[in-house]
């Protein structure tokens, strides 16, 4: 609009000749050019194509003024219509051309401009990009060499810790093969670590701990597949291993099953420790608890046995003395003889019975007699009872072997005797077929303590050793085989049942030990450890006769609550040729004592 409005008042007020077209055109022409590539520059392709528009525009208001006869038309351009036509056509092409090659260019430019701007843009956020990307990397590097440094750590501490431990540590698979062990395998199994993955778990294990963990592992893997315990909880076992060398041990094993990244168990996780010395005081503990009871029991039979065997004792002394006394007056073929000879030995029998019972509640016993176990042995294979015993068993045979410096014990001779014919008696009755008892004695230094059916402390000892070739006894039988009245031998001609316990009691009462060995049809072993001493022996004593116990009216004074037992001293006193005075308790005593001197006083202690 301005460009028009500006060309009119160029053709109408500027021009000398106010009707004449020319004075304006070419102004008009020039502007219009100029505007419309100002637009283009300034304002872009649109402004342009705005500008080219209006330029049309004024041409086709020219030519109408033109051709209605507002213009004077003399100039050579507008003579004819031809000639006015191609003016303004060139006109607008030059204007178009002009205006949008222009604005083309511009917009090129600008475009350029722009991407350029875009680009930059780009590579800006690019760049922030790749600084954000770059510490990111830098931080991963940063977190990802933390994490070896602290995985080295972890497995430098894993290395100390498994190299240094005394337990292993390792892995099986299902199969019970060892995917992984720890070095102090080697030290536990006598093993190299490539020598036991060459090899199932099973064959380190003794037959009853092979059953035990495959018995174990199969229940625990068919539990897992129905869905049962987790496979992380822990199961303890205690289980026997053979070192390289063939020595068993006990261990101790805390395991878990483990899974792979499926889910699945893939195998058992677990540590292994050595608890023989463990095991070994536990058995010692249960052993000493066992001994301690067996003691108490002992000690309570024992008590009941002494109180027995008192009361007893008081009963059969009228039944073993009375004959006696009779059989003073008697002559050897008189009608009662036999009969009260037969009273006697069935009450000696009996009194026999209860010094056993005595032996057995421990009173009585007094070890302190210089001894030799080899006097001992040999006294008793020529006594009768040895001999009797050989008529019951024919076909058993008695070997000794004594040892010629054997030293010397304290005990007492009848109660060591005793023990040996109860356990030469023992033997025999476990011979039914025959074979042989073997009788040993041996000098012996125990250099530490010995565990076994007893404990024996550190020392000098003389052993009795009595051996079989029998049937042996079953273990469960061996606890046994000392308490009272238990006995497999044939009641009424081999024995009462006291025969083990009185032995028992009379190694007790000398200050030593049993040893007991056996197994079932290889015979038994009981060794007997007696403390020695330095004392040397002393000649016997002159056996006495009779006429030697006679007295020639000494005055002896008895004392005893009992009244049977005080008549029976008084007659047999009385008939050696004493002169016997008797009172039942220890104030009528003292009073007698102070009326009347007594050359001898018998007390029932």
């Amino acid at each position: 609009a301005f460009f028009a409005i500006g060309a009119y008042t160029m053709a109408l007020l500027n021009s000398p000749f106010p009707h004449n077209l020319m004075w304006g055109f070419w102004p008009a022409v020039v502007l219009g050019v100029v505007l419309a590539a100002l637009a283009g520059v300034l304002l872009g392709l649109r402004a342009a194509l705005l500008m080219l528009g209006l330029n049309a525009a004024i041409l086709i208001g020219l030519g109408w003024l033109v051709a209605a006869g507002h213009f004077e038309t003399s100039g050579a351009l507008f003579q004819t219509f031809e000639r006015a036509l191609a003016a303004g056509a060139s006109f607008f092409f030059l204007n178009a051309g002009t205006a949008l090659s222009v604005a083309v260019l511009v917009e090129g430019l600008e475009s350029t401009s722009r991407q350029k701007e875009l680009t930059a843009r780009k590579l800006d956020e690019e760049r922030a990009g790749l600084i954000s990307a770059k510490a990111s990397l830098r931080a991963e590097v940063e977190e990802r060499k933390a994490s070896e440094a602290a995985l080295r750590e972890s497995e430098g501490r894993y290395k100390l810790l498994a190299e240094n431990v005394s337990d292993v540590i390792w892995t099986v698979d299902i199969g019970l093969r060892f995917t992984y062990l720890s070095p102090s395998a080697d030290k536990l199994l006598g093993y190299t670590a490539d020598e036991l993955l060459r090899q199932p778990v099973t064959d380190l294990l003794a037959p009853d701990s092979q059953r035990l963990v495959t018995e174990k592992v199969a229940r625990m893997v068919a539990r897992l597949a129905q869905g049962g315990n987790r496979p992380f909880d822990l199961q303890n076992l205690e289980i026997q291993m053979i070192r390289k060398d063939g020595a068993k041990f006990w261990t101790e094993i805390q395991n878990s099953f483990f899974l792979n990244e499926r889910g699945e168990v893939a195998g058992i996780i677990g540590v292994a420790r050595d608890i023989t010395k463990r095991k070994q005081a536990e058995k010692e503990k249960e052993r000493l608890e066992t001994q301690l009871l067996q003691a108490e029991k002992m000690k309570a039979i024992g008590t009941l046995a002494g109180g027995v065997a008192h009361d007893l004792n008081n009963i059969l002394s009228g039944i073993v003395s009375y004959p006696e006394l009779l059989l003073l007056d008697l002559s050897a073929n008189h009608p009662m003889a036999a009969p009260l000879k037969t009273i006697q030995e069935s009450g000696k029998k009996a009194a026999a019975i209860v010094q056993d019972l005595l032996t057995l509640a421990r009173r009585g016993v007094s070890a302190s007699d210089v001894v030799n176990l080899n006097d001992v042995v040999t006294g008793y294979l020529i006594s009768p009872e040895h001999k009797k015993l050989l008529q019951f068993h024919p076909s058993v045979e008695i070997e000794r072997r004594l040892d010629a410096s054997l030293l010397n014990i304290l005990g007492s001779p009848h109660h060591l005797s005793k023990t040996l014919m109860n356990l030469v008696s023992n033997a025999a009755e476990a011979m039914p077929e025959g074979g042989k008892i073997t009788i040993a004695t041996a000098n012996r230094y125990v250099d530490r303590p010995l565990n076994g059916y007893d404990r024996i402390d550190a020392g000098d000892y003389c052993v009795l050793t009595v051996a079989d070739t029998g049937t042996g006894i079953a273990p469960e039988e061996l606890p046994k085989i000392f308490e009272p009245f238990y006995t497999k031998k044939v009641m009424g001609r081999s024995g009462t049942g006291l025969g083990m316990a009185v032995v028992w009691g009379t190694v007790k009462d000398h200050n030593g030990y049993i040893e007991v060995k056996s197994a079932l049809q290889q015979g038994s072993v009981f060794t007997l450890y007696f403390p020695v001493t330095r004392r040397v022996k002393t000649m016997s004593e002159t056996a006495v006769s009779m006429e030697d116990y006679r007295g020639h009216g000494e005055t002896v004074l008895v004392v005893d609550d009992v009244r049977d037992q005080r008549e029976i001293a008084t007659k047999m006193l009385a008939k050696l040729g004493y002169r016997v005075n008797a009172v039942e308790s220890g104030e009528e005593a003292i009073l007698f004592i102070a009326s009347q001197p007594a050359d001898l006083v018998i007390l029932d202690m």
